[in-house]
């Protein structure tokens, strides 16, 4: 947010809690761990090892997001983030109902074949907030769900 806007911010929008968008996704660590770049809003690029693929079922139909680990010099940089993958993606309610440009989820590195993927905790990137200052990451097309995840934090209104 530009620092005009903290005089009229009245707090961020969120979905109702829905239990529906909990799920328990089959967890597929990546073999061949190496490194890209993922474009940014900014234009620059950040990098990132994909770490692994989810793939669950919302309403019956199957869905897959690739998950995605931090670049070593970021991770040393920000140990709190040594235990935790980035799942950027994008849906049906883009735009309308949520950020245009995707949300992202962080989850916890699972352990197993299992992990959970909560909808409910996904968040917009700082770039919604109509800061340019940001390179927040582009979510892959690989990880486009043609569904509306109706959960999560709501596209933020200027007013």
């Amino acid at each position: 947010m530009k620092e005009e806007d903290f005089s009229k911010f009245d707090g961020l929008k969120y979905f109702e809690e829905d239990p529906g968008y909990v799920v328990r996704a089959d967890f597929n660590r990546t073999s061949d761990g190496k490194y890209f770049q993922m474009p940014t809003s900014s234009g620059k690029s950040k990098k990132f090892v994909k770490y692994g693929v989810l793939t669950f079922k919302l309403d019956g139909k199957n869905y897959s997001l690739s998950v995605y680990q931090a670049d070593a010099e970021v991770l040393k940089k920000n140990p709190e983030y040594a235990d935790l993958l980035f799942v950027p993606f994008k849906d049906l309610t883009n735009g309308a109902e949520t950020y245009g440009g995707g949300r992202y989820i962080d989850i916890k590195k699972p352990k197993g074949k299992k992990a959970v993927l909560n909808f409910n905790n996904s968040y917009n990137p700082n770039c919604a907030y109509g800061s340019d200052r940001y390179n927040c990451p582009i979510p892959p097309k690989e990880n486009f769900l043609q569904i509306e995840i109706k959960a999560g934090e709501k596209k933020y209104a200027e007013n």
